[in-house]
């Protein structure tokens, strides 16, 4: 797949891809993100940095996630988790998103003719 497209296909549903992880893994930091994503679509999309930590930040401010610091390693890390709107919104996007694609899996599924 054109990983240029991809790279712009998932900023539009990153914030869902974030809530989702994060209800399924409970606490998260960034690049344990970015290496899930990688992990699930097998290399195909890949989250960078500059997109992660704003559509995080928008999240965090929406009052949907929180954070934790912990240190690991001597170093300090950023855990992220959902607050309880936080796992109410997730519930909520991911199944916008499903019915979204859903109906373009439909469009696309039409047979065009050629007009005459």
């Amino acid at each position: 797949m054109n990983n240029g497209t991809n790279s712009q296909l998932l900023k539009g549903s990153l914030s869902v891809v974030i809530l989702r992880l994060l209800e399924e893994r409970e606490k998260m930091y960034g690049y344990e993100i970015t290496q899930k994503v990688k992990e699930l679509t097998a290399g195909e999309m890949a989250i960078t940095e500059g997109a992660l930590y704003p559509a995080l930040h928008k999240l965090e401010a929406e009052g949907l996630l929180t954070t934790e610091i912990q240190v690991v390693d001597g170093r300090a890390r950023k855990y992220y988790s959902l607050t309880k709107d936080g796992h109410r919104e997730a519930v909520s996007r991911v199944s916008e998103l499903t019915a979204f694609l859903q109906n373009l899996q439909t469009i696309l599924n039409v047979g065009f003719k050629p007009a005459l």
